[in-house]
């Protein structure tokens, strides 16, 4: 079975006495879909750098990287044949850019992006593993508060 292997972002910022994490809307994909941003690492990236790249082309923000905060394994269908996937996802700190108009180059990937509570992401995202991720992003800033 071939592999893929990605990396996506779970970036996030401070506002308003509570945390949020950048989300996109999937191309194609209906009102109310959120995903996080990722994708493919390129051959001799980093996956670190491959989040960061990522969560700055589908969103138009930039971010610091924190920590790894985990991997996320999947089989899907592509042309009729089964892919196993693996997305590492990691934590960055907001550090330039404003949520407004998805990128043009990437209009083809994404539909709209938001700041969504990060409280409320594992509610809010549509992928079971994304929702781990960001569960596990708000453990990881409520123990940076102790």
């Amino acid at each position: 079975m071939p592999r893929e292997i990605s990396s996506g972002g779970v970036l996030v910022r401070r506002m308003r006495g509570r945390w949020w994490v950048a989300a996109i809307r999937p191309a194609g994909k209906p009102d109310g879909v959120w995903a996080l941003p990722k994708g493919r690492v390129d051959a001799g990236e980093d996956p670190a750098a491959t989040a960061a790249r990522e969560v700055a082309e589908e969103t138009g923000l930039s971010g610091r990287l924190d920590t790894k905060l985990g991997d996320v394994r999947y089989v899907y269908t592509w042309a009729g044949e089964r892919i196993f996937k693996i997305v590492s996802f990691y934590l960055l700190h907001h550090t330039s850019g404003r949520i407004g108009q998805v990128p043009a180059e990437y209009a083809h990937e994404v539909a709209d992006v938001r700041w969504l509570p990060l409280d409320d992401a594992p509610r809010l995202l549509a992928y079971r593993g994304e929702k781990d991720m960001a569960a596990k992003a708000a453990a990881v800033l409520s123990d940076e508060a102790l």
